[in-house]
């Protein structure tokens, strides 16, 4: 795998709209394995994530829907992209009106992939490169997650951290197509979507991504 991020997300995705998000265009895997192939035998030498960056998941894209059909949800608000992968949600925020956004990843080639797919869309997006969990002195007024519960010990450590979040005054939006280790309780639904899946991303051709309010309690 290139040591140059950049090149090799040039290299290895091509631009698209995700079907949910025609107005926003990213740096996307055409075909999901190839893409596996050419990262995992560097993933245990230089300790990165597998490439989630390089697709457009069912949570996010109905939570960036969601943003970009109810502006006045970001809408001057300073917020956070929490686990932003492509950017897709951070993008959406940034257009739907978003006076600043942060997109936080640990992944370093997650975080080119968010710069680069930042500037196709002409917004600008803050990087977070370090693990926010836990921050107390958080800025952000609107804090969205999309498809981040797929992992209990992710979850309940993100979920822990956004309840206190929401206790002091933010809002919290989660979008979710029915990952295991989502709350069951302490949430409000907002919206629902049908989001068309491949086959070998998921294992089926349509998720519902709903997107919910996170409660404080």
């Amino acid at each position: 795998m290139s040591s140059d991020p950049a090149a090799f997300i040039r290299a290895q995705t091509a631009i698209a709209a995700p079907p949910l998000t025609p107005e926003i265009r990213l740096h996307l895997a055409s075909e999901v394995t190839p893409l596996w192939h050419a990262t995992e035998a560097s993933l245990a030498k230089q300790q990165l994530p597998p490439p989630y960056w390089a697709f457009a998941w069912a949570g996010g894209q109905a939570l960036a829907r969601y943003l970009l059909d109810h502006r006045d949800v970001a809408a001057g608000q300073d917020a956070l992209d929490f686990g932003a992968g492509s950017g897709l949600v951070a993008i959406a925020a940034r257009m739907a009106g978003a006076r600043r956004v942060t997109a936080a990843e640990i992944d370093p080639f997650a975080t080119a992939a968010i710069a680069m797919n930042a500037r196709l869309n002409n917004v600008s997006v803050a990087l977070e490169a370090s693990d926010v969990i836990g921050r107390a002195a958080a800025p952000w007024t609107l804090i969205l997650a999309g498809d981040m519960c797929y992992e209990r010990p992710l979850a309940e450590r993100l979920i822990a951290w956004l309840k206190t979040k929401a206790r002091g005054g933010a809002t919290v939006l989660l979008g979710d197509p029915g990952r295991a280790y989502l709350p069951k309780t302490g949430l409000t639904e907002l919206a629902r979507y049908a989001v068309p899946t491949p086959l070998d991303l998921e294992d089926r051709t349509e998720r519902i991504g709903i997107v919910w309010r996170l409660a404080p309690d």
